[in-house]
């Protein structure tokens, strides 16, 4: 099996309120937005897909209960972002934000949290690997911009 992923699914409850988060909220674009699913272009080959939960259960099963033990990470190139994105996070609707502090690996992190519960790590990493994962991400999405 090849080391990758290619969908990214959430299981969400209110598909309207999580498109009005994601969507027109954070600005971010759907390639496919039908009945029961969003699907929005995260990276090259993969995607986030805000799944109507009842589709979801009908095809997965129940999810378990309680906080999902994952977190979701938007990494940025300096901190003064991280405080901007954690700002437009809360502006679109978070249900929480948790302010950015310094960490011991020398990063700054915040999280956001979506309609439904799920936990987004907003972050700059000071280093080659961070900078280099925010330089892909961003030359990508620039492929994308027409």
């Amino acid at each position: 099996m090849e080391q990758r992923i290619n969908f990214v699914t959430l299981a969400v409850a209110d598909l309207d309120r999580t498109r009005a988060f994601y969507v027109a909220g954070l600005g971010w674009r759907s390639v496919l937005d039908e009945q029961d699913v969003i699907m929005l272009p995260i990276a090259q080959g993969v995607l986030l897909s805000l799944w109507e939960r009842s589709s979801f259960v009908a095809e997965v099963g129940e999810p378990a209960a309680g906080l999902a033990p994952i977190t979701l990470a938007h990494n940025v190139t300096d901190d003064a972002e991280v405080d901007r994105v954690l700002a437009d996070a809360r502006a679109a609707g978070a249900s929480e934000v948790h302010p950015a502090q310094r960490r011991e690996w020398g990063g700054y992190t915040g999280y956001f949290v979506d309609p439904d519960g799920f936990r987004w790590e907003v972050a700059h990493n000071p280093s080659p690997l961070g900078d280099d994962l925010v330089a892909a991400s961003r030359e990508w999405l620039g492929t994308r911009s027409t």
